[in-house]
């Protein structure tokens, strides 16, 4: 399999090779645990999520890392102002960051390093940066990256640094693209950090934004690895800035592959709590969408494309959802229903979908082009079951490969998601109960399948049930 990503240093599509042959090591940035996260962070989750899928699919082992920034300006002000120390304010939203993940069929990452778990490792690399003539101490304490030093700045975001503002120093983790500054790698204490602080050789401080990302992705991925993932917003400052520092203090190439995921949009507009379109994703369940559906939304157009996310797309995604879990339905009572048949060989079909859909995701992940090709696959599994063409060993092909692109994509009802015979027998009571009229016995029924997690919907044909997706 040859997968080909758009690698945003190089503004090319290049085949993926590992530093490690069938080893793919990766830094995913994960959330600043001051609140919860929302829908745009999601989108970076989900992106990278499926990148991470896809790399398995494509034959490589996967390390995946993802920080989860818990000290900086932001967890600060927020322990502050909640009376609550820097520990337990983070605490309750790391907590909600991982119940979030779940809902959304994101698999974990190997390691989930938290920066306050590492700033040994922050001072280290400060250290070596100093000693290298990279980093100097300001007056007050603090120490900054000296920028003009390292001759590659600026070449992940493509700077042209004519016209720049240089030279100037700034303490806070974010600041715009038109300054060339030198940024700080330790923060020297002040009465706002108020009691997070630890020592180190320069002075009691703590550490910024961008060093924790170096010091945690060098920790456990190696002085270089192969892929660094983010937001477009994380290109400038935050990803060059760990270029430039991991870099000045090892003389190796840092990362091989860089990618990003565009913005978020909703309804059109940037999203902003002004606008009354800032949507957490316990915002849209509470609004009773489900997990699944969000995640359909996020990965429906490609990732390097702006996501415009609406509640139409929601609504439609539900029908898209239901369309693939009726298809399912259907193969799956067709390994049991229909009488045995000789085994044969796959469909060309079944193939010829499974091709398409893989060249999909090995094209930069193109994931509006794979929902094309899985949704012509059940409109060719439809047409053949119509025209009785599909065996007993066909519906199995079929549930093979809906299996194999679940995988990659998380959206599809499981095998294991068939209904046992409790939920059987439910059923057959409550067709029973409608048979003889008995609307109040029917309706406890349905109410009591509901409550366990499982829909009827009544169709010419019978009765028909599916899991509900939470």
């Amino acid at each position: 399999m040859a997968l080909k990503i758009f690698n945003t240093i190089s503004r090319r599509f290049e085949l993926f090779e590992p530093l490690e042959r069938g080893v793919a090591r990766f830094y995913t940035c994960g959330p600043t645990v001051y609140n919860f996260a929302h829908i745009g962070n999601f989108r970076a989750y989900v992106f990278e999520d499926l990148l991470r899928r896809q790399l398995k699919a494509s034959g490589f082992k996967v390390c995946q890392v993802m920080n989860l920034t818990d000290v900086d300006d932001k967890t600060i002000r927020g322990a502050k102002a909640a009376g609550l120390s820097l520990k337990e304010f983070t605490g309750k939203y790391k907590k909600a960051f991982f119940e979030d993940i779940a809902i959304l069929g994101i698999e974990k990452a190997e390691f989930y390093p938290a920066a306050t778990d590492h700033i040994p490792e922050m001072i280290a690399l400060i250290q070596k940066l100093i000693e290298n003539g990279f980093a100097y101490k300001s007056q007050d304490g603090s120490v900054y990256f000296a920028v003009e030093k390292f001759d590659g700045y600026g070449k992940l975001a493509h700077l042209d640094k004519t016209g720049l503002k240089a030279g100037a120093r700034v303490l806070h983790d974010e600041y715009e693209k038109e300054h060339l500054a030198d940024f700080a790698l330790w923060k020297a204490w002040d009465e706002a950090d108020g009691d997070v602080w630890w020592d180190a050789p320069w002075g009691r401080g703590r550490p910024g934004w961008h060093i924790e990302c170096s010091a945690m992705g060098m920790k456990y991925l190696g002085e270089s690895f192969d892929i660094h993932t983010g937001g477009v917003d994380n290109m400038f400052p935050h990803h060059e800035n760990e270029i430039a520092q991991s870099e000045a203090a090892t003389g190796k190439p840092f990362v091989k592959y860089w990618m990003h995921c565009e913005h978020l949009r909703v309804n059109g507009e940037k999203m902003s709590k002004s606008l009354g379109n800032f949507y957490t994703l316990r915002d849209l369940l509470e609004k009773g969408y489900h997990g699944r559906e969000i995640r359909y939304v996020l990965l429906s157009a490609h990732y390097r494309q702006t996501l415009n996310f609406t509640f139409n797309a929601l609504h439609a995604a539900r029908t898209a959802l239901a369309r693939i879990d009726d298809f399912m339905i259907r193969m799956r009572e067709l390994t049991v229903t229909k009488q045995s048949s000789q085994k044969s060989a796959e469909p060309e079909w079944v193939a010829e979908a499974r091709k398409s859909f893989v060249s999909a995701m090995e094209d930069d992940l193109n994931t509006p082009q794979a929902l094309a090709a899985l949704f012509d696959f059940v409109t060719m599994g439809n047409k053949m079951v119509s025209e009785n063409r599909v065996t007993p060993y066909d519906a199995e092909a079929v549930l093979c490969l809906m299996e194999e692109i679940d995988k990659t994509l998380g959206i599809i009802i499981k095998a294991e998601d068939r209904p046992d015979e409790k939920i059987l027998e439910m059923v057959a009571r409550r067709e029973e109960a409608r048979k003889n009229k008995n609307w109040n016995v029917s309706d406890k029924i349905r109410n009591d399948l509901l409550a366990l997690g499982w829909e009827v919907r009544d169709t010419p044909a019978g009765p028909k049930v599916r899991k509900k997706y939470k």
